[in-house]
């Protein structure tokens, strides 16, 4: 017997008698979605008072089979006969935690001490919640084993992660590095992210294509392509590669060609990494990669963090990983430089190319867009640099033929004037140099007429 005088909260729902058993069902699966577990009397008012009812071995077993008739996933709940203030109740204690659970085929979430009905939406993101963001679907024992891992993959990413210094322990065999990485279980059974991250043969999707204009209208190419994450981490990044803008630069302090493309690697690696481990696994939805005319778009099937905006990570405040076993195994192998940083890499360095990039949530997932220059604004970047490059040319040429000037205020040798400014081609610098300044006049041969003497010097015009 127990003395009890309390009020219902999101945790306890009171019943005054099995003939509401129809809305105690509802009561659990609410207090299920929201906290996983609680207790429910029959015999107790709304307001605390008990009251009691009549119960029987047959009242506890009707209780029993109707929570396990009409809930799913199916729970199994303790039910039993209790006394409280000299009267008897049915007390009933229950817990799970594969969410969302459903009532008479519909969803209910505590709202305080009342039961509301959940719309798809909620119910969706109820979902994503528990398999993705808390990493549960990655944890889960996959149907495939460790023999159908990619051991070479797997010595690779090893010796990579042993270069960057974030793994100190060498390659083994597969049963051991993967348990070291926790991609097993205390089982040995693999992991899904043991699975989608070195898997031969993993069943992971990426879709990409090529359209002709600004819109979906008409595609140039289209490809679909499996594997895991390090495959389709190169299989994207190559696409991309390969149907982009490379314009011409120029290295600085020479005229030296060089093909820069129009959205740095960097930015466009970062950017598929991060939407693929941050995606959601369970969604039939693939990765894609789509290039327009005017941009390049990235989509992640996976929502961006509730209570959050893409500024927050720019700046650097907080990560929140869905898939947190696939995002530290790429940090290790520091295919992720630091956690939380993807955002602001991107960023950052769209920023020193003048590139505009942005990020985009979509109610079916999210979206890193680099918008493309036209044709005009590439080729006036790729003139403004080459003039840049002439005027850096003209002027080191200039300065240089003062300082030959400079040294031939006195009458100086071919040999003298090569070593003076740290050449040792005589003949380039000749034609470079010293013809020139011979021709307009500000140099001047010491035995002009002729001018292959071996006592020949040189000496500036006064």
């Amino acid at each position: 017997m127990a003395n009890i005088n309390f009020l219902e909260n999101e945790v306890i729902e009171f019943k005054k008698t099995t003939g509401e058993l129809k809305e105690a069902i509802i009561s659990i699966v609410s207090i299920l979605n929201k906290h996983q577990g609680g207790k429910l009397y029959f015999g107790i008012k709304d307001n605390g008072e008990i009251i009691g009812q009549d119960v029987s071995s047959k009242t506890i077993r009707e209780v029993s089979k109707a929570i396990s008739e009409n809930i799913e996933p199916k729970i199994y709940p303790i039910v039993n006969k209790v006394k409280l203030n000299d009267k008897d109740c049915i007390l009933v204690e229950f817990e799970g935690d594969d969410i969302p659970y459903l009532a008479f085929g519909r969803a209910y979430m505590r709202v305080g001490d009342e039961d509301r009905q959940l719309s798809m939406r909620e119910i969706r993101k109820i979902i994503l919640k528990d398999e993705n963001e808390i990493g549960k679907w990655e944890s889960k024992v996959s149907d495939y084993t460790i023999e159908d891992i990619d051991e070479e993959l797997l010595k690779e990413f090893i010796e990579k992660g042993r270069k960057a210094k974030r793994i100190n322990f060498p390659y083994t065999n597969k049963e051991e590095i993967l348990k070291k990485l926790s991609l097993v279980n205390k089982n040995n059974e693999l992991l899904n992210a043991g699975y989608i991250l070195f898997a031969k043969e993993a069943k992971l999707e990426m879709q990409m294509a090529i359209f002709a204009t600004e819109t979906k209208l008409t595609f140039l190419d289209i490809d679909q392509v499996f594997g895991n994450i390090f495959e389709l981490i190169e299989t994207g990044e190559g696409y991309i590669r390969k149907n982009i803008k490379w314009p011409v630069n120029f290295k600085s302090g020479g005229m030296e060609r060089v093909e820069i493309p129009e959205i740095p690697l960097e930015a466009i690696r970062e950017a598929i990494i991060n939407s693929l481990i941050h995606r959601d696994f369970k969604n039939p939805k693939s990765n894609e990669v789509a290039i327009y005319k005017d941009r390049v778009e990235i989509f992640n099937p996976g929502e961006f963090p509730e209570g959050y905006k893409p500024e927050d990570f720019i700046k650097g405040e907080g990560s929140i990983p869905r898939n947190p076993l696939i995002a530290n195994t790429l940090y290790l192998s520091k295919d992720i430089e630091k956690w939380g940083s993807g955002f602001r890499r991107i960023t950052e360095v769209c920023a020193k190319a003048d590139v505009k990039v942005k990020f985009e949530i979509r109610k079916n997932g999210f979206m890193v867009i680099f918008y493309r220059k036209t044709d005009e604004e590439l080729y006036s970047l790729t003139q403004e640099n080459k003039n840049a490059q002439e005027t850096h040319k003209k002027h080191t040429r200039n300065a240089q033929e003062n300082f030959i000037l400079d040294f031939c205020n006195e009458a100086k040798t071919l040999k003298e004037i090569l070593e003076y400014c740290g050449y040792k081609n005589a003949r380039n610098f000749r034609e470079k140099y010293i013809n020139p300044l011979l021709k307009n006049g500000k140099l001047k041969m010491t035995i002009p007429e002729q001018p292959k003497n071996r006592n020949q010097k040189y000496i500036s015009s006064k």
